[in-house]
């Protein structure tokens, strides 16, 4: 094949773990300044994780020792030890695991108690026939290749603009926008590091761990004006007597200047922020056909208790991007933090009402159709 050329390091587009499964709904300190930071400190008396707002940064040697630390002390620890000092080191106290009251605690309770059809949802490929199923294939974004082996060959019948990703975790994205700008080379290295990654071990989420690592490339989405569309992160709590429970998390002009912010399922903006993102000082309108997204969501969820539900919708077409079902991995900080025990009831009131037969929800049946 023709020599390519080498890729270029100024613009990187694969996706970091920090924006991986909502990135949590956290606005970490280093992001942020003046109002945009004020409006995240910790009130008094709270529970949140102490150094948040300290105002005195930890030298860098300090930091990068501690994390040596953990790193080589966390391999000999069980799921639930790493998951307590996880919880403890990214929210700042020791989570409840017996009597859950916290989201973060409903969720590590779920990491380690997974239930056995999530392996099969939570696989990236495996999911798209539970898709077709549900809401029609017309949702799925384009299958480009899924090769057992990643050739040269197979780059080159690659189009000019595509998405490289693995099947069985997170963060493991490479978008590419222009062929000419990247090489084989490049990408083998990322695909291979990729595939050799248990994604388990990053969280100890324990249903991703009979996931088979699966390459594979997808058509790259992107709006009319050229631009690649924003994701929606639908955090879907069922039902109540007004319609669906849905809190939706929104990145905007993720490559450009980006912004996080978190809406209702009316599409008011709530004092939440998202991922490493300043909240938009104008919120951005609701994205054509909210109430179609909101049907899909809702038909996607139906049956699988709380789960996320991750769409994008260029120009009002919805495609589906993930589920999930463990976000964050039960350890990061909500700001404010009252937001991770409101979430802990409406995930409380779910598991009641689901064992009281009063939930709507029919149990999870792979078959079942649209």
């Amino acid at each position: 094949m023709p020599k390519s050329a080498e890729p270029d390091h100024q613009q990187p587009n694969t996706i970091e773990p920090s924006l991986c499964d909502g990135a949590a709904l956290l606005l970490p300190q280093t992001a942020l300044s003046g109002p945009a930071r004020a409006r995240i400190e910790p009130q008094a008396g709270t529970n949140a994780n102490k150094h948040v707002g300290s105002g005195r940064a930890r030298p860098s040697w300090l930091t990068t020792g501690a994390r040596g630390v953990w790193h080589a002390a966390k391999r000999l620890m069980t799921d639930e030890q790493f998951l307590k000092l996880s919880h403890r080191r990214h929210v700042g106290r020791f989570p409840n695991l017996s009597a859950p009251t916290t989201f973060n605690e409903y969720i590590l309770h779920r990491c380690l108690h997974p239930e056995p059809h999530w392996s099969e949802l939570a696989d990236k490929l495996a999911v798209r026939e539970f898709v077709k199923q549900r809401i029609g294939e017309e949702h799925l974004i384009p299958l480009l290749a899924v090769p057992d082996v990643f050739t040269e060959d197979v780059f080159d019948s690659l189009p000019n603009a595509f998405v490289m990703k693995t099947n069985h975790g997170c963060a493991f994205v490479e978008i590419v926008e222009d062929k000419r700008r990247t090489s084989f080379e490049h990408l083998n290295r990322l695909a291979q590091k990729w595939l050799a990654k248990d994604y388990y071990h990053a969280g100890r989420e324990k249903h991703y761990r009979p996931i088979k690592p699966r390459l594979y490339f997808e058509q790259l989405l992107k709006d009319e004006s050229g631009h690649i569309p924003p994701d929606l992160k639908m955090n879907m709590f069922g039902h109540d007597a007004t319609g669906p429970i849905i809190y939706a998390g929104i990145v905007s002009d993720r490559f450009g200047t980006p912004h996080g912010d978190i809406f209702d399922v009316n599409w008011n903006q709530i004092d939440l922020a998202v991922g490493h993102y300043p909240r938009s000082k104008t919120p951005p309108p609701p994205p054509p056909h909210w109430d179609e997204i909101v049907r899909l969501a809702t038909r996607l969820a139906d049956g699988l208790g709380y789960v996320r539900v991750d769409l994008y919708v260029p120009d009002g077409k919805v495609y589906f991007g993930e589920l999930t079902f463990t976000p964050g991995a039960g350890v990061f900080p909500f700001h404010p933090d009252r937001y991770d025990y409101e979430w802990g009831q409406l995930f409380k009131k779910m598991i009641e009402d689901d064992r009281r037969g009063k939930a709507a929800h029919h149990p999870f049946e792979q078959g079942s159709q649209v």
